[in-house]
């Protein structure tokens, strides 16, 4: 019997998240970073999360933190907190060139071969996750 009652309750409460795409939001983990679009406002508010609630979400930006209602957020992207630093990679390529030597001599000269040395090192930029799309806000149903 309770072993039914909890896959019951399981299942609804899969159904609830599945038809309730804010629930991602209230999942995000504290710190993730966040790409907030707002109706009628070109520019994404980037900013960490803290928290969010059925009406709104509060964030950190710029050591302040605000909240956003959930009605004025067209789409939100996140990606999650990076504790540990990023990780940069070094590439080295070293070469070396030898090429014969074409221009005339005089007689009895000898042709000396020229050789070219070169070494480059690439520092990788230790760059994050991609954002990833977590909330869109449902199409309206039309109205009769």
């Amino acid at each position: 019997m309770s072993r039914t009652v909890l896959l019951v309750l399981l299942a609804l409460s899969t159904l609830w998240a599945a038809d309730n795409p804010w629930a991602k939001v209230q999942d995000l983990k504290h710190g993730a970073e966040l790409r907030i679009y707002r109706n009628g406002v070109r520019e994404p508010l980037v900013a960490k999360f803290d928290e969010a609630n059925d009406e709104r979400i509060l964030i950190v930006s710029k050591n302040s933190q605000m909240a956003v209602a959930k009605e004025d957020i067209d789409r939100l992207e996140a990606r999650p907190s990076s504790k540990a630093p990023a990780r940069k990679s070094v590439t080295e390529t070293t070469s070396k060139t030898t090429e014969p030597d074409y221009t005339p001599h005089p007689p009895g000269g000898v042709p000396v071969p020229s050789t070219s040395y070169g070494s480059t090192v690439t520092w990788g930029d230790g760059s994050k996750a991609p954002f990833q799309l977590v909330y869109t806000r449902p199409a309206e149903s039309p109205r009769k």
